[in-house]
């Protein structure tokens, strides 16, 4: 027998889609203030959208500055856990434009997709938890758990504002645990599970080796150069294979077990292909798998490096100033502040007499996170994803870094499910951002269904 909130939000479909066409319209991109309209906008279209649910508390929550985020709660399930739900609703910029097939803001179906920017990051699995709820409370009155969405406003512009909200208003979002519709599936061959995440950290430095620039007619083979020195430095963090050589940089990080490394082989990983589709070459400790160094290992890149002149034609200079910028992503058990004592203890140990050293580190740094394979929120996935996806789902580490889990850890306490229903081949950044229709069917079946699981465990035991 169907799940009456499942046939519910089957017959909803078509106007669930509707709104879902009225939300891609609004371009709410979060990293240029020419779109300042339209984040009001889509404010005012999910403020309306909660109210119209029927979830109470609907406003906004501020840090006094940037992008606000829009919160709704339901709390009429007794001794039931509250879990927050998390998404976000601004979009990256379109650019470019031209790459485009339709206009990015101008939702188009084709072959069963939904192309816009934002459909697949982040709203269409946005809307598929909020649309949940609301069918909860429309087909039977309440919902099984205490609910709480915040949908925040700058994801896509860093989360400036992220932890100021949460700290400020930390006593509003207590939950015992998160639900997030970022973080979508991990392969399109079949259901995953995101058990945890590399941690990120974040430095840019400057070498500076004289006063001013120099003509390398007059002072060529006399003094350093700014770039050569730079050069150096940025070398000495790999040796020739591309295996990080600082001193102490993953001191903290845990053992990759055997065990490890069977869980992360249990994930079908193509290398040829996964290389293949970007023309690149691979690098690392080849006594792991690709997929080992990309989820259990901590790694150095540098994201950009300048100085002197790159203008059209040649300029005879040596240059006084370089600079660099670099992010590590860092395995479970790694601390950012670790990490980066490390490398600029490294730098600074390898800069050559009398060159002066600048270096400014990002507060946007987040720990590595795991959520434990015998958590009720993974146990209560696996549950929900074998009975609709009809398989067994795999248990995974995701490569990248998704900040607000880190986050809601460290500020609230919060353990998060991540149970977004957008596909790793869904361009997202990049032109022609899709969503597939059939992804709505899959997160209908599974919400409810996953909501209705979790509220058959105590509150505590959803925490920690």
């Amino acid at each position: 027998m169907l799940d009456p909130v499942v046939a519910h939000l089957v017959a909803e479909k078509p106007a669930i889609l509707d709104r879902f066409a009225r939300y891609l319209r609004i371009a709410s991109v979060s990293t240029d203030p020419a779109f300042s309209d339209s984040m009001e906008d889509a404010r005012r279209f999910l403020l309306a959208r909660l109210q119209e649910i029927g979830l109470h508390g609907v406003r906004m929550l501020d840090a006094g500055s940037g992008q606000p985020a829009i919160y709704g709660e339901w709390l009429g399930a007794k001794d039931a856990p509250t879990l927050l739900i998390y998404g976000h609703y601004d979009v990256q910029p379109a650019g470019p434009l031209e790459k485009w097939v339709t206009p990015p803001f101008i939702p188009t179906e084709r072959d069963g997709r939904i192309y816009a920017r934002g459909a697949s990051d982040v709203k269409g699995s946005t809307l598929i938890a909020l649309e949940t709820v609301a069918a909860f409370l429309a087909v039977e009155g309440e919902c099984p758990v205490n609910v709480k969405i915040i949908l925040e406003g700058e994801e896509e512009s860093g989360s400036p504002s992220l932890p100021e909200i949460v700290s400020r208003h930390s006593e509003v979002l207590a939950a015992d645990a998160m639900l997030s519709a970022d973080g979508g599936r991990g392969s399109l061959d079949g259901p995953t599970i995101n058990v945890g995440m590399r941690g990120l950290a974040r430095l840019e430095f400057s070498v500076i080796t004289a006063e001013k620039d120099c003509h390398s007619g007059k002072y060529g083979g006399a003094i350093r150069n700014a770039l050569h020195e730079m050069a150096a430095l940025v070398a000495s963090l790999h040796d020739h294979n591309g295996l990080v050589v600082v001193p102490g940089f993953d001191a903290g990080a845990d053992e990759i077990t055997e065990e490890r490394r069977r869980e992360t082989a249990a994930f079908a990983f193509d290398e040829a292909a996964f290389l293949g589709d970007i023309g690149a070459q691979p690098r690392g400790d080849g006594a792991y798998s690709m997929r080992e160094r990309l989820t259990l290992m901590s790694c150095i890149d540098v994201n950009g490096m300048w100085g002197g002149y790159t203008g059209t034609g040649s300029m005879t200079v040596i240059p006084q100033r370089a600079s660099a910028k670099l992010t590590m992503r860092l395995a479970p058990g790694n601390s950012p502040q670790q990490a980066l004592d490390a490398v600029e203890a490294h730098l600074r140990n390898g800069l050559a007499p009398g060159c002066r050293f600048l270096v400014h580190r990002s507060e946007a740094a987040c720990m590595p996170y795991t959520l434990r394979a015998d958590h009720p929120l993974v146990l209560a996935a696996q549950t929900v994803l074998r009975a609709t996806a009809k398989s067994e789902p795999v248990l995974i580490r995701h490569a990248a870094t998704i900040p607000i889990v880190s986050l809601f850890k460290e500020k609230l306490g919060l353990d998060t499910l991540m149970f977004g229903f957008h596909l790793p081949d869904e361009d997202i950044h990049a032109p022609n951002e899709f969503f597939r229709l059939t992804s709505f069917d899959e997160g209908f079946n599974a919400w409810p269904r996953l909501l209705r699981e979790l509220s058959k465990f105590a509150p505590n035991a959803l925490r920690g």
